[in-house]
């Protein structure tokens, strides 16, 4: 998608959309504009649309009006980032290819004129890559906008929003690729391209210095598979030299068979998305990195991929992991925090860091409890869950504090290990962060953020078209920015 800055619309471009507060129709709009956007009862409610034909210039015009809701709503921001993404949604199949985007009719700043842009670029993203036959009619053909009537700074607010852009659409991709395309190797792959010349320093771990380190539990989920194993970490350090970094550490299975515990075949295919907590961390990193973040962040991920082949960790089990603590595994679709533990510990040790918050679509239980409006977050820190809480009200990537105590916790020892990766059923999510809590130092902040029910939608959102949605990425961008910049 080409966005533009320019003066006036050319007279060549056909399309012309407009962004309204609600009850607030711009001057100057034709009679014909005006009358059909009361026959069509349009109030300018955020993300409602209307559109008609105009003469101009003397030719046809498509006018729409997308609704961005009160002027001085809390939520002034996602309510225009939704007018943008409503334009998108309705002219990306319309057969028209440039878009003049108006943006001087709803009294905007150049953050508040960012954000429409913002909603309309990550509307547009789809990925069709692999749809050979697709019906004209559906097949994407906006490929330019061109923005005029922009307020002051617009252009410079537009350029950072942009790169968080880049970020979102990089995990999307990662996200949305199948597992022949996307396995341990090729993510690393890809990171190693899309951070090659920003000045991030990139460490990889193979299969023999995660052995030589102690990780079992990671390699133990891995070793099913023909697919070696790797654990990634991208460091920024754009912050004081002497400020411990934030880690984000991001579970990247990037597909879960369930192992021995095989999952039932119906809905199996979804299981590539099962590293999107590694593809919030690659696109918050990318993200970061891109617009020079002046904070010192770490993005550690791991990567696996979980088969039931005849070297498959069987339940039962126990593996020995890097800390030191043995775990008896009785159920290997509980894949996720074994791969966890251990990039968490290596990360401690590793960066010594001054807070930790990992991601991962780790419990079905997670959906179960908060459906796809939330990311379920559990923290050992009262202040760094609210920090996190406060970033995603504002990113959209929203969060809900879930519990941890002692009487959850012990529904997870063991009698033969230090603890068992299941619990009983009940209380699925709390038990899993449970199980993570065991890994992390007590002096060390920590949060674990379980988005399984957020990174894969099967219908379209307000930003985002059905399959990946980039979850993670506004959150872990918006948190450094709130929390670390400042």
């Amino acid at each position: 998608m080409q966005i533009q800055f320019i003066d006036t619309i050319p007279g060549d471009v056909r399309l012309h959309a407009l962004v309204v507060n609600k009850g607030d129709l711009p001057a100057g709009l034709e009679p014909q504009v005006v009358d059909g956007a009361a026959a069509a009862r349009f109030k300018g409610r955020t993300g409602q649309t209307f559109e008609t034909f105009v003469t101009r210039d003397g030719g046809l015009r498509r006018v729409a009006l997308a609704g961005a809701g009160d002027a001085d709503a809390k939520d002034r921001l996602s309510a225009l980032e939704k007018a943008g993404a409503a334009i998108a949604a309705r002219y990306l199949t319309s057969g028209e290819t440039v878009l003049a985007l108006d943006l001087g009719s709803a009294r905007l700043d150049a953050v508040q004129a960012a954000a429409v842009i913002l909603g309309l670029r990550l509307r547009c993203w789809r990925h069709d890559v692999y749809r050979t036959r697709l019906a004209e009619e559906k097949r994407a053909t906006l490929t330019t906008v061109n923005v005029v009537n922009a307020p002051a700074g617009t252009q410079a607010a537009w350029e950072v929003q942009s790169l968080i852009a880049d970020g979102v659409e990089f995990t999307r991709k990662l996200v949305a690729e199948p597992a022949n395309v996307v396995f341990p190797l090729s993510f690393v792959a890809a990171c190693e391209e899309a951070f090659a010349g920003t000045g991030a320093e990139l460490t990889v771990l193979d299969d023999d210095a995660m052995r030589k380190l102690g990780m079992g539990a990671l390699l133990g989920v891995g070793q099913g598979s023909r697919q070696p194993s790797r654990l990634l970490a991208i460091r920024w350090n754009g912050g004081a030299k002497d400020e411990k970094p934030t880690v984000f550490v991001g579970k990247g299975v990037t597909f879960d068979t369930g192992g021995i515990s095989l999952k039932p075949g119906p809905g199996m295919g979804d299981m590539k998305w099962d590293m999107g907590g590694a593809g919030a961390v690659a696109g918050a990193m990318l993200a970061l990195v891109k617009r020079k973040a002046k904070a010192n962040v770490v993005g550690v991920v791991g990567l696996v991929e979980n088969m039931p082949d005849g070297n498959a960790m069987r339940p039962g089990d126990i593996v020995t992991t890097m800390s030191g603590q043995t775990v008896e595994v009785l159920n290997t679709d509980a894949e996720g925090r074994l791969v966890l533990c251990d990039a968490l510990h290596w990360a401690q040790e590793q960066y010594d860091p001054a807070q930790i918050v990992d991601f991962a679509t780790l419990t079905g239980a997670m959906i179960i409890s908060l459906g796809h409006e939330y990311g379920g977050m559990f923290a050992n820190d009262d202040g760094l869950a609210d920090k996190l809480l406060a970033a995603g009200a504002s990113s959209g990537d929203k969060l809900w504090r879930m519990p941890l105590a002692p009487a959850y916790d012990k529904l997870i020892d063991s009698p033969i290990a230090d603890m068992k990766n299941i619990g009983p059923r009940e209380g699925g999510s709390i038990t899993a962060a449970q199980f993570l809590q065991r890994f992390v130092r007590k002096a060390t902040p920590w949060a674990h953020c379980d988005i399984a029910g957020m990174v894969w939608a099967d219908k379209p959102g307000a930003t985002w078209d059905k399959g990946a949605t980039g979850y993670g990425v506004r959150l872990i961008e918006r948190f450094v920015a709130e929390t670390l910049e400042k």
